[in-house]
């Protein structure tokens, strides 16, 4: 959004790297894949594909394929708040790149940023956390010999709370950030689980949920 973009533009290194705001969560493309033009009139992709510039459609005979020889940008990093509407927001732009543009994905170019949830200070030292495992990790580090220790904890609640610095610092900085590179395994299971998980058949992704229920460990 506005916020978050406004401090990834400010913080970037505008030598490598390019910043794309997107507003809100983009249509979930699983529900109108067999409606192209209602996706295409769809403004915030409309905005990524002119963005990247290599074309759209998984067809390689179509005339207006996409062609990940003609990306702007060899990586597509896609950086979304670390709760569960940001993981929904990434959620449906893989979708999208999956049905639209999946030789990014095939070929390595697309990759998922990695900010953190919390900011843990004592006095002068701070350091962030990207679980609530590491967390707690970090705040038993900090306190030491000291179980009352002050220690400030800060939750991130969005990408727009953090100042440019920090968010260079996190999530943004090539020799600090990490991220995670989106492969796969089995083509063909993915596809399925696209369409179970993002489709319009309820029955099916609720039966899914309910047999892989007790295997959820981030809620």
């Amino acid at each position: 959004g506005d916020s978050a973009g406004g401090s990834a533009k400010t913080g970037r290194d505008r030598r490598i790297q390019a910043i794309l705001p997107l507003r809100g969560k983009i249509l979930n493309v699983e529900r109108q894949k067999h409606n192209a033009a209602k996706v295409f009139q769809n403004q915030e992709i409309q905005t990524m594909i002119r963005a990247l510039g290599a074309g759209v459609g998984n067809n390689s005979e179509d005339e207006g394929s996409f062609d990940p020889e003609k990306l702007r940008y060899s990586k597509i990093i896609i950086m979304t708040d670390a709760d569960v509407d940001g993981a929904h927001i990434r959620t449906l732009m893989l979708t999208f790149l999956w049905r639209f543009m999946r030789p990014a994905i095939d070929q390595g170019h697309v990759y998922i940023a990695q900010p953190p949830l919390f900011q843990l200070s004592k006095g002068r030292v701070s350091k962030y956390a990207f679980t609530d495992e590491e967390r707690d990790a970090i705040l038993d580090e900090l306190r030491g010999d000291n179980p009352n220790a002050k220690i400030g904890v800060q939750r991130y609640k969005g990408l727009g709370e953090m100042n440019p610095e920090q968010l260079w610092e996190t999530t943004m900085n090539p020799e600090t950030r990490t991220m995670l590179k989106v492969t796969v395994k089995d083509a063909e299971e993915s596809d399925r689980m696209f369409e179970i998980l993002m489709g319009e058949d309820v029955p099916d992704r609720r039966a899914f949920i309910e047999r892989h229920a007790k295997e959820v460990t981030n809620l």
